[in-house]
C-alpha cells in the first residue's frame, strides 16, 4: 500500500512527460527555458492572479517575498506554530524574529483571535517591529483570511499565505494562492501539484513586486545577470520540472475532485474510531493530507504497521518547542492546543487513486481490538 501513488499518476501522463522532456532535450534552455513562461501563465490562470513567478522550491516562494518586503533584524512576523519549519526557518535566515501563535484545535490553522493576541503583545513589548503575517493553510484546508486580512489591516502587515499544501483548494470561491495579495506554493513531489524534484510559485497583483523577485531568483540582477542591483539568492526553477508540472495540469482539476471523493468516503468509514478532519463550511480542501486524531496514536500506528498501511505524523514537535528556535524562550505549555494535537494526531494514506477496499481495510484494523 502506498502512503502516496505518484505511480499510479505517472501511469496517466508517462507519455506527455516523455515528449516535454524530449521537447527540452531538443532546445537546450535546460534554465528558464519556454517551459517556465508556459507554467507561470497557465498556474496563475488558474488561480485566479495577474502574476505568478516560477522559482526553486517551496522554501524559495516564502524568502523571497520577505526579501522584497525588506524583512530583517528587529523585524516580527507572525506564524503558526504548526507546521514544517521552513515557514518560520525563513523569517530567521533574514535576521528577523518569528512569533508563533496557537492553533484552531478543528482546524489546526492559526487562530485568529490568538494571532491578534500575540499582535497586542509584541506592540506592548516594545522589543520588535510588527511587520507581517504567514498563514499556513495546513493539510490544504486554507486558513481564516477574512480574519487575518482584517487583522493585517488594522495593524498595517502584510500578508504572504502559504499555500505550500494547499494549491487547488478554494475558499469561498477563490482559489488558494490568491487568498492574500502575495501567496507562495512548493512543488515537492508528495505535494497536490508536484514536479519530480524541488520547485514552487509566487503569486501576486503587483507588477513592482514580480520585478523586483525576478531579479531577485537570479542573484539581484539587473539589466544583465553581470549587474547586480541587490543581493538576491539561485531561485530558479529548471525547465524539466516545468514539463512535468505542464503534463500534471492536464489532469490536475479531475485530480481535486478524486481527493474530495477520497476524503469524503475517508470521513464516512472512519467516523466514530478516530476523530475526523473538519472543513469549514466555506472552505474547500486540496487534502494534501489526511490527518486523524485519536488519543493512543501510537498504539493505533503499530497495528497499522503491522497491517503493512503506511503512516506519517505532521507534525510530531511544534515549532516553539525545535531546538532551532530554543532561544526564542517558549516555554512547554506556552501553546497548549499545538502542543496536544502533536501528540495525537497522524496522517492516513491520502492520494487520488485511494480505492473503497483499501479504505475499509485501513478503518478495520484501526477498529481491531
Amino acid at each position: 500500500m502506498q502512503f502516496i501513488d505518484l505511480a499510479a499518476q505517472q501511469k496517466r501522463i508517462r507519455g506527455a512527460i516523455e515528449a516535454g522532456f524530449q521537447k527540452i532535450l531538443d532546445h537546450g534552455q535546460y534554465i528558464l527555458g519556454p517551459e517556465i513562461k508556459e507554467i507561470e501563465e497557465k498556474l496563475a490562470a488558474y488561480v485566479g492572479m495577474p502574476h505568478a513567478v516560477s522559482v526553486a522550491s517551496g522554501t524559495d516562494a516564502l524568502l523571497m517575498p520577505l526579501m522584497v518586503e525588506k524583512i530583517g533584524p528587529g523585524d516580527a512576523v507572525f506564524t503558526t506554530t504548526f507546521t514544517f519549519i521552513a515557514t518560520a526557518e525563513v523569517i530567521r535566515l533574514l535576521g528577523a524574529t518569528p512569533v508563533f501563535v496557537d492553533i484552531d484545535p478543528q482546524t489546526f490553522n492559526i487562530d485568529p483571535a490568538k494571532l491578534e493576541m500575540a499582535i497586542k503583545q509584541t506592540i506592548t513589548k516594545k522589543k520588535l517591529a510588527p511587520r507581517g503575517i504567514i498563514p499556513v493553510d495546513l493539510f490544504g484546508q486554507p486558513a481564516d483570511y477574512q480574519a487575518i486580512q482584517a487583522i493585517a489591516d488594522k495593524y498595517k502587515l502584510f500578508v504572504l499565505e502559504d499555500a505550500a499544501q494547499s494549491f487547488g483548494a478554494s475558499q469561498q470561491g477563490k482559489k488558494a494562492g490568491a487568498l492574500a495579495r502575495i501567496g507562495a506554493t512548493s512543488f515537492f513531489p508528495a505535494k497536490p501539484l508536484g514536479c519530480y524534484g524541488d520547485g514552487g510559485m509566487i503569486f501576486t497583483d503587483s507588477r513592482d513586486m514580480v520585478d523586483q523577485l525576478l531579479s531577485i531568483r537570479v542573484h539581484g540582477q539587473g539589466t544583465d545577470k553581470y549587474t547586480n542591483v541587490r543581493v538576491g539568492i539561485n531561485g530558479r526553477m529548471d525547465s524539466l520540472q516545468a514539463a512535468v508540472l505542464l503534463a500534471k495540469m492536464t489532469i490536475f482539476p479531475e485530480e481535486i475532485e478524486l481527493r474530495q471523493e477520497v476524503a469524503a468516503r475517508h470521513d464516512r468509514i472512519l467516523e466514530g474510531c478516530v476523530t475526523v478532519p473538519k472543513v469549514l463550511a466555506n472552505n474547500r480542501s486540496a487534502w494534501a493530507q489526511y490527518s486523524v486524531l485519536h488519543p493512543r496514536r501510537d498504539d493505533v500506528i503499530k497495528k497499522l504497521r503491522v497491517a503493512g498501511i503506511p503512516t506519517a505524523i505532521y507534525y510530531p514537535i511544534p515549532l516553539h518547542r525545535q531546538e532551532a528556535f530554543a532561544d526564542l524562550g517558549y516555554r512547554a505549555g506556552a501553546f497548549p492546543v499545538a502542543e496536544r494535537i502533536a501528540g495525537e494526531i497522524f496522517s492516513l494514506p491520502m492520494h487520488p487513486y485511494l480505492d473503497k477496499d483499501t479504505q475499509e481495510k485501513i478503518c478495520q484494523v484501526i477498529r481491531s481490538k
